[in-house]
């Protein structure tokens, strides 16, 4: 009997550091963010579908088999109206959907600026996305990454974060002390899902990143802002592959959920599209 609560007792603490720090996180900043590092060891709390009290912003690794691995990258961002992230169906669904396909992800938990009692701003977010990126060509040689294919994934307010840092200022500081912010922080190419209304500009400064834009007609606000970011690639002359489907309404994820055929199978859309855009061939180091 001493000898098993021995090895329960040794495994329980072996587990312990798995538990504080998942080896698939990674986190944005090693002290916590700018100017918030004091608030850095505030636990997240996490329930159900959301996420929230983000205080140390992150991402959650999706590696590929080494066999399977096409090089592309892509970093998600949940959405959840800036009060929750929905962490689970709009992080780690799509991140074991790209994955599957040979490409690593990174789901990001960046922090909220409409959550009660929150000391952050939507731009304290959009950082947080900006952050994601150049993290991920910092590491590109150690995660098997081509840091000229990471393309950026945005659901709602994650789409509005997606838009402002695609089409803000996004070039890295060459004068920067970290490294990692001397990179370049746009996307190479940008998926955004039923996006909130924010982040779009009247017009282009610059020549956008292809894309793939996806919502549902009977979701008023982001069938318009798709509208709106199909005017301004048109005029851009950029590809931009839309779905506006009639009918889904708002947050219906992966699809999976969904009795509708077009928003349960969503998903091969998109599939569709990464392959003819070459994302998904693979590309030697």
């Amino acid at each position: 009997m001493n000898v098993t609560r021995a090895i329960l007792a040794g495994a329980l603490l072996l587990a312990l550091p798995a538990r504080a720090q998942a080896p698939d996180t990674v986190y944005l900043w090693p002290k916590g963010a700018p100017g918030y590092e004091s608030r850095r060891n505030i636990p997240e709390q996490a329930q159900d579908w959301w996420v929230k009290s983000v205080n140390n912003p992150s991402l959650t690794r999706f590696l590929p088999d080494p066999a399977k691995a096409t090089r592309t990258a892509v970093v998600i961002v949940p959405g959840g109206g800036h009060r929750a992230l929905v962490f689970n169906a709009e992080g780690v669904d799509p991140g074991k959907y790209f994955q599957n396909l040979g490409v690593a992800a990174f789901a990001l938990k960046y922090r909220l600026a409409r959550e009660e009692g929150s000391p952050y701003r939507v731009e304290d977010a959009a950082a947080d996305v900006c952050r994601a990126i150049r993290t991920v060509r910092a590491h590109a040689a150690e995660w098997n990454v081509d840091p000229d294919r990471v393309g950026l994934m945005g659901w709602s307010a994650g789409g509005e974060l997606a838009a402002m840092v695609t089409y803000g200022a996004n070039a890295g500081d060459p004068n920067a002390k970290d490294p990692t912010d001397r990179l370049s922080c746009r996307p190479d190419f940008q998926i955004v899902i039923y996006p909130g209304p924010a982040g779009v500009p009247g017009e282009l400064d610059s020549k956008p990143p292809p894309a793939f834009f996806l919502a549902a007609g009977d979701d008023i606000s982001a069938a318009r802002t798709i509208t709106r970011l199909l005017e301004l690639y048109r005029v851009a002359g950029v590809p931009a592959e839309v779905h506006l489907y009639a009918q889904g309404q708002h947050a219906f994820n992966m699809g999976y959920r969904s009795k509708l055929a077009s928003i349960h199978d969503w998903p091969q859309r998109l599939t569709d599209w990464l392959t003819d855009s070459g994302w998904l061939t693979k590309k030697s180091p």
